[in-house]
């Protein structure tokens, strides 16, 4: 079974504090969804998305588990799911997602990487797959910066789901 952590965009006066308008806020067509909420922005990650919060969020013993650096991934307020088995869906407000932008175009990704490369490069097949494995870092970078910033200039929230 595949995992994805997906994030997603959405106007705060559509935004509903319900389990049930939360799931199927993921589970309607991209169309519905837009129809909606009158626009639609996700990014989507896949089961590696712990290892951008590690990123971020950095390794322990200096994890950040508050503020821009700890939101970008695995950040927000719970909203616990309707299925006690599920994980709770994750809100950031419009606020939260403001520093997130600022945080992410001001970060250095290669300072970043290079807190975080050892704790991750075994998970990728170890020194040998460096090159390809920071690509995929910074590309993903590029792409949440990107939603993140398009999310902020709307003075939208976001809303996380993990999907099975």
């Amino acid at each position: 079974m595949s995992l994805y952590f997906h994030l997603r965009a959405v106007p705060p006066s559509a935004l509903r504090n319900s389990a049930n308008w939360l799931q199927r806020l993921f589970e309607d067509d991209w169309d519905t969804v837009r129809r909606r909420i009158d626009r639609h922005r996700e990014e989507m990650l896949d089961h590696h998305y712990v290892d951008h919060d590690t990123l971020y969020a950095g390794a322990p013993p200096h994890r950040t588990k508050e503020g821009p650096g700890g939101h970008v991934i695995l950040g927000g307020r719970p909203v616990p799911h309707h299925d006690p088995e599920e994980p709770p869906f994750l809100l950031l407000t419009a606020a939260q997602v403001a520093q997130v932008a600022v945080f992410l175009i001001s970060a250095d990704i290669e300072a970043l990487w290079r807190g975080v490369r050892d704790d991750l490069l075994p998970r990728y097949g170890g020194p040998q797959t460096e090159q390809e494995t920071h690509a995929l870092f910074t590309a993903t970078h590029r792409d949440l910066t990107a939603f993140y910033t398009q999310t902020a200039e709307y003075g939208d929230a976001v809303v996380k789901c993990l999907l099975r």
